[in-house]
């Protein structure tokens, strides 16, 4: 048997200054009980989350089937592949588990140096979609054509970039003990932050990313400790910059009629309102239960627009039943009490802060994404995070796991690694 020879630390003899040599008799200790102690305590594996990591597997999971039943027979769009769809979703989905991974080794200490970069470098891009770099998809220019059938959307890592960036500017000095609290300084520039990329998403228009940003926005405030006039003057720029962007006309034609459907369902049913009624006849028809993957008559005709990214969620509702929408909603649900959980025991503010950011990302987005199939909540184009076909999407949100497991896996010395 291999054993690993060590001595214990020497004492002093009371009233003379010599080493108690009884006490330095060797120690013979199995070294296979080191192993297992090395891998109990310092495997990064071992400090993981699973209970947050596990759904949003299952999600993704769920989302490549429900994109491979909503894009088969799209034949004509894929060169006459009709796995297509379903192998590039599994390619996004691996190079964001790979994203996922990178930011949870580095962490999110280190990642904080950096924030100012990924803020400055998702600004740019957004500028790209505006240039003639960018292409317009159902009425916004939000979009930059990278060639071989790849497209990136600047906006989603505009939303990592404002948490970095806030979390940075609002802990410093928090988190270095000078102030209990953020000053009123740093709560002005870090929303002079946010409001710069929400400004230039605005000429696009891509109201639905507004949305999510406003929310995480607010989600970050209240995480830091704040005071509550901030939140106050927030809700009070919000109502200003509705006010704005109707008078001024930011918006295009068709978003507002998006409005309009939504405020009466009866508003244009064969135009603008078409997603949204032909979404709920799918959802309603599925039933309890559903008609069972890949057997979906909505789903299969291809009558629900944009059913593997905006509307998949009627997938779902069509062929998985209320049954299988009541199991993705769980697992939103338990992802999202995981993510509030790591940001209450975050040893640092700035832990707290990105933890309640991405998860107030993550509830906002499903929210509107589900309501709007379900018609409770205005069309805004916005994925189903983990599920829906779209890359950028995919990147960002498993980049949002990664760093709520960077602030889990460090919190109370669990990883020793900064």
């Amino acid at each position: 048997m291999n054993l690993n020879l060590r001595l214990r630390p020497a004492s002093r003899v009371a009233g003379f200054g010599t080493p108690d040599l009884g006490r330095l008799a060797p120690v013979f200790t199995p070294r296979r009980s080191i192993t297992r102690q090395i891998i109990q305590r310092d495997a990064p594996v071992r400090r993981l989350d699973w209970l947050l990591l596990g759904p949003a597997l299952v999600l993704s999971g769920v989302g490549s089937l429900l994109v491979w039943s909503a894009t088969r027979n799209r034949r004509g769009l894929t060169g006459g592949d009709p796995q297509f769809f379903f192998k590039r979703h599994l390619l996004n989905l691996a190079i964001g588990l790979v994203l996922a991974t990178v930011v949870a080794i580095i962490g999110h200490r280190r990642i904080r140096a950096f924030s100012p970069i990924v803020a400055i470098v998702a600004v740019l891009g957004l500028f790209a979609a505006l240039s003639p770099l960018g292409s317009t998809v159902n009425g916004a220019r939000a979009w930059i054509q990278i060639g071989a059938g790849f497209s990136l959307q600047p906006a989603e890592l505009v939303k990592l970039g404002i948490i970095l960036c806030m979390g940075m500017i609002l802990s410093e000095r928090v988190d270095t003990g000078d102030l209990a609290r953020p000053g009123d300084k740093a709560v002005f520039w870090a929303l002079v932050v946010a409001a710069v990329p929400m400004a230039v998403i605005l000429l696009m228009p891509d109201m639905g990313s507004v949305m999510v940003i406003a929310m995480i926005v607010l989600c970050v405030l209240l995480a830091s400790g704040a005071r509550a006039r901030w939140m106050v003057l927030m809700f009070a720029l919000a109502g200003a910059g509705a006010v704005a962007v109707v008078r001024f006309g930011l918006l295009s034609e068709y978003q507002i009629d998006r409005f309009r459907a939504f405020a009466d369902p009866s508003f244009d049913p064969g135009g603008v309102g078409y997603n949204t009624v032909m979404a709920r006849l799918a959802i309603g028809s599925g039933g309890l239960t559903g008609q069972g993957l890949f057997h979906g008559e909505q789903t299969g005709g291809s009558y629900v627009p944009e059913q593997q990214t905006d509307f998949v969620f009627s997938v779902a509702g069509e062929e998985l039943g209320f049954v299988g929408s009541a199991v993705i909603i769980g697992l939103f649900a338990l992802l999202l009490w995981r993510g509030i959980r790591i940001a209450l025991h975050a040893d640092d503010l700035f832990g707290t802060i990105v933890a309640a950011g991405v998860v107030g990302w993550f509830a906002f987005q499903a929210f509107e994404n589900m309501g709007m199939n379900l018609g409770i909540m205005p069309v805004a184009g916005l994925p189903l995070p983990f599920v829906s076909y779209g890359g950028s999407s995919m990147f960002a949100v498993w980049m949002g796991i990664g760093l709520l497991q960077s602030v889990h896996m460090r919190h109370a010395g669990a990883f020793k690694y900064a």
